[in-house]
């Protein structure tokens, strides 16, 4: 396995890498470092967790060191779909990046502009962002994409799923022409497929086929369950375990109201979705880190890019909508060595849809049929079933009986009397 100064890199780059405890390449770093190092164009086929942000980010580094570049004018650019995932690419590129004396700008959308505006006073060398935000900048004047040197689709995917491709192909006509582009995705089909014939009509392709299977210490269960309510139970009983855990829900609205059932029955569990500000998701991830929540619920969309230490059990309430969704949020577990569990609820009804997703994500599962009581939900998740927090039954009495004591208190016990001298009936 050759190093990463074996695959061209920077000798800073890579004393940066070592510090940081990276010795050795993942094979698809191996494979992409010296493609885009040499200019060329690349698309890469590979799922989270393959390692394909070092895969694009280091040779983008390498190629963009010893130029300067002006205010306004970043000469790389990373495209994500996510908040999240933008932030995370930056928080990994931005040490590598000031060890060649680069600058990494990160801008996304839930951030007043003003101060985006004040970020890019200074030269920018690369610009991690969401499509929308990129697209709002350039409208105001205070981003140009004329200078962009080398651009990234990363999760190009879900950049076309949840609708970014028309904003997209606007960004990517509004870089030069001879820019070399690389796009990493899941899936390479469909309108996928157009992007790569427009921008990337000659490149060269690198596959990483990570499956989830590929994981020895991540376990998964498919469990039956009879009813919706009984379901809701199930999720009371799995978010009172101890440990780290991650539940996935379709829609924003069904991620709120599992989080006040949660709260109704005395556990303390954060939502995280598309609706919430970026502090407020800050704020959220800040809690799972820190240990004052041990129990996160979000939606798909809002976890892709999500890194968080230690969970030990995903659970989808639910069987994802295709196999792509089922590999990512099992992908949140069983990270850096450790051991996971990833449980999938299924209702009567959704059975067959659930084995055609199982069957495609090429994952080992264990089935079993459950109850939010059952010893083996237990043994699987460390379950503890609760009960609902009871409004004391003797709160409205008291204070009916104060308004009685009081009024008697005011009367001194008697009749009132009115100003002509009858009694009040």
């Amino acid at each position: 396995m050759p190093s990463f100064q074996d695959l061209g890199l920077p000798v800073p780059l890579c004393q940066s890498l070592r510090s940081a405890g990276l010795s050795e390449p993942f094979p698809i770093q191996t494979a992409c470092i010296p493609d885009i190092l040499d200019g060329h164009c690349v698309l890469g086929q590979a799922p989270t967790g393959s390692g394909k942000t070092f895969a694009f980010g280091l040779p983008l580094l390498a190629r963009l060191s010893g130029a300067p570049s002006r205010p306004g004018h970043p000469r790389g650019l990373v495209l994500a779909p996510t908040r999240e995932l933008a932030l995370q690419i930056a928080e990994r590129l931005d040490p590598l990046a000031a060890s060649l004396g680069l600058r990494c700008l990160c801008v996304v959308g839930g951030v007043a502009v003003s101060r985006h505006r004040r970020s890019f006073a200074a030269p920018v060398d690369v610009l991690i962002a969401t499509p929308g935000r990129t697209l709002d900048l350039q409208r105001q004047g205070i981003l140009a994409l004329d200078a962009v040197e080398i651009s990234v689709l990363d999760e190009a995917d879900l950049l076309v799923d949840h609708g970014f491709l028309r904003h997209v192909r606007k960004i990517l006509r509004a870089t030069p022409h001879s820019a070399q582009r690389i796009l990493f995705s899941a899936t390479l089909d469909g309108e996928i497929a157009g992007l790569v014939e427009e921008f990337l009509p000659e490149h060269h392709r690198h596959d990483a086929p990570v499956q989830v299977t590929d994981v020895p210490a991540m376990t998964h269960y498919a469990l039956e369950v009879e009813s919706p309510e009984e379901r809701d139970r199930t999720l009371r009983a799995i978010a009172g375990r101890r440990g780290r855990t991650l539940i996935f829900l379709p829609t924003r609205a069904r991620v709120r109201r599992l989080v006040e059932d949660l709260h109704a029955h005395g556990i303390t569990a954060i939502a995280y979705e598309g609706s919430q500000t970026y502090r407020q998701r800050t704020e959220a991830l800040d809690a799972l880190r820190s240990g004052r929540s041990s129990v996160l619920v979000t939606t798909d969309i809002s976890a892709r890019g999500l890194d968080v230490p230690d969970v030990s059990l995903v659970v989808h309430a639910g069987p994802p909508r295709d196999p792509k969704a089922y590999v990512h949020r099992a992908g949140r577990t069983a990270r850096a060595g450790a051991s996971g569990t990833v449980v999938t609820l299924i209702l009567p009804g959704e059975k067959k849809h659930a084995k055609e997703i199982l069957r495609e994500a090429g994952v080992r599962v264990q089935w079993r049929v459950i109850t939010h009581r059952s010893t083996e939900l237990i043994t699987i998740t460390g379950a503890r079933p609760s009960r609902p927090s009871r409004p004391s039954r003797t709160r409205e009495p008291q204070r009916r009986a104060h308004r009685c004591t009081h009024k008697r208190r005011s009367t001194g016990g008697r009749p009132r009397t009115g100003k002509d001298g009858h009694t009040a009936r």
